[in-house]
Formats: structure tokens, C-alpha cells, sequence
């Protein structure tokens, strides 16, 4: 099966691959339902008369099928894919968020996360406190999409830069929702 009978490009973009438009925005039905079409494309059983090469190709059409699925499916690395479209490095372990009061909201978050166990009704104030960040995070997106859909180099720095704050943000709410689980196991 040759890459064109099997519908992959290893040079498209994760766009392209499955046959949406580049955009913040995706449709997660019709991601999920291309990513099932990829996945029956790209199975090991349908390379497996051409011997060994065509199960490293299988191998490796599969792993670029999963790595844009993921990509595309997480909002964050969608933002940060974007970016790097246009040709923007985001590197979230090298860089440092240099806005001062969004890291201050950043560490009373934290505080009161780590406070949650001692409080009067634990649930419902961790479900408060992921409500907030959750309307910070949507927040965060809808200036996202502002800045990279006007393309200057400014706006794309800017853009950047949100996507740092985003990942505070989706770290954050990831532990929260550990310790939300945590809380329902007891």
C-alpha cells in the first residue's frame, strides 16, 4: 500500500491530515470520526503483504495519525501547533511568565487548592475553584484566537505568551481534578 493508497502525507500539516480547516476551533465528532478512518488506513494488517517495510511504514503512518490526533484534540497543543505553523517556537519549560498579577492569581490558586482538604464542604470548593479556572482558561482561549488570527508578528509574540499562561492553567486543573477524584474515593 503506497502512502497515497493509504490517504497520508508525512509532510502535511495535522490540518490537512485530517481534512479540517487551520483553526483554533475543531470539530471533535468529525476529528474523532477521521481519526477512526486513519486508524483502519494505517492498521499493520492492511501493510502486512509489503514484509517488513511496509510494517515500519504502518508503524510510522500510525504513530504520525496518533501524534496529530493528540495534537489537535488538546487545546492547548492545538494553540501551541498553531503558533509553530506560523513559525513560532513555543517552548512552555524554557519560557517564564513575566506577568506578574497572572502569576499571583496563579499562587492563590494553588493555596486555595491546597486548602480544600481543611474546608467546611470540600467538594463544592474545589468545584468552585475549577469553575474559576476553567472561565480564566476560556478566557485565555478566546484572547488566543484574537491574537493568532490577525498573524502579526506582535500579536503571534502575544499569542505566545497566552499560550504560557494557558499551561498554568491546564496543569492546574488537571491536579485539581485529581484530587476531585481523590475526594469521590473516600
Amino acid at each position: 500500500m503506497s502512502d497515497r493508497q493509504a490517504g497520508l502525507n508525512l509532510q502535511q500539516n495535522y490540518f490537512e491530515l485530517f481534512q479540517m480547516p487551520v483553526a483554533y476551533d475543531v470539530d471533535h465528532q468529525a476529528l474523532d470520526t477521521r481519526y477512526r478512518e486513519l486508524q483502519k488506513a494505517v492498521h499493520p494488517d492492511r501493510f502486512a503483504v509489503q514484509g517488513e517495510q511496509g510494517q515500519r511504514l504502518a508503524v510510522q503512518y500510525a504513530a504520525f495519525v496518533n501524534q496529530a490526533y493528540d495534537t489537535l484534540r488538546s487545546a492547548l497543543s492545538r494553540a501551541i501547533y498553531l503558533l509553530e505553523l506560523e513559525g513560532v517556537e513555543v517552548n512552555s519549560d524554557r519560557h517564564t511568565v513575566a506577568d506578574s498579577a497572572f502569576l499571583m492569581q496563579q499562587m492563590e490558586l494553588r493555596d486555595e487548592l491546597m486548602a480544600v482538604r481543611d474546608s467546611a464542604d470540600p467538594e463544592a470548593a474545589l468545584a468552585q475553584l475549577l469553575d474559576e479556572a476553567r472561565q480564566m482558561l476560556a478566557g485565555l482561549e478566546t484572547n488566543f484566537v484574537g491574537c493568532w488570527a490577525a498573524r502579526a508578528e506582535d500579536s503571534l509574540r502575544q499569542a505566545a505568551n497566552i499560550t504560557h499562561k494557558m499551561h498554568f492553567l491546564v496543569k492546574f486543573i488537571a491536579e485539581a481534578e485529581q484530587l476531585e477524584e481523590e475526594l469521590l474515593d473516600y
